[in-house]
């Protein structure tokens, strides 16, 4: 049963935001996966990659990201220094953030975050935040799959 509701994070068009891609055609997993997590903690909203074909039919990864404007300098430092990319491309873009409400759920483990995002007024979408549900899935070792089904067992109960 949902118990507790934190306070909402409201809904924005954010203008000041920038999307950066490199590709990288000698790049690791586990390198990739470095890089990414410097991103993130240095500002990156998202990063994510996606694999492609270069020049010659060279397989290579495209490494895309969103961060604020004022986080630019910072990625593109990153970006040169922790690949082996020789130019980023950014461009500017928009992004409409929903209003976002934080609702705690209370399952037989223990609570778990979860995120409704509302537009008009309205719960458009929910999301049990996953480091809850890992959390509780390796203390009580229980799949994870079974924490996400109580927890939306409780969401659909609370409508």
């Amino acid at each position: 049963m949902m118990h507790s509701e934190l306070p909402p994070d409201h809904q924005h068009i954010d203008n000041q935001m920038v999307k950066m891609e490199v590709n990288l055609d000698d790049v690791s997993g586990e390198w990739l996966g470095y890089v990414i997590d410097l991103l993130f903690d240095q500002g990156a909203n998202d990063v994510f990659y996606t694999p492609i074909y270069m020049k010659k039919n060279r397989p290579a990864i495209l490494l895309q990201l969103l961060c604020s404007t004022k986080a630019l300098p910072k990625m593109e430092e990153i970006l040169f220094k922790e690949t082996t990319t020789l130019g980023v491309r950014y461009y500017p873009l928009t992004v409409h953030r929903l209003e976002r409400r934080y609702k705690i759920v209370t399952t037989e483990w223990g609570p778990v975050s979860v995120k409704e995002g509302i537009l008009s007024g309205q719960v458009v979408q929910k999301s049990p935040e996953f480091e809850d549900c890992k959390k509780i899935a390796q203390h009580f070792n229980v799949p994870l799959k079974k924490v996400y089904e109580q927890v939306w067992k409780e969401i659909d109960a609370d409508r």
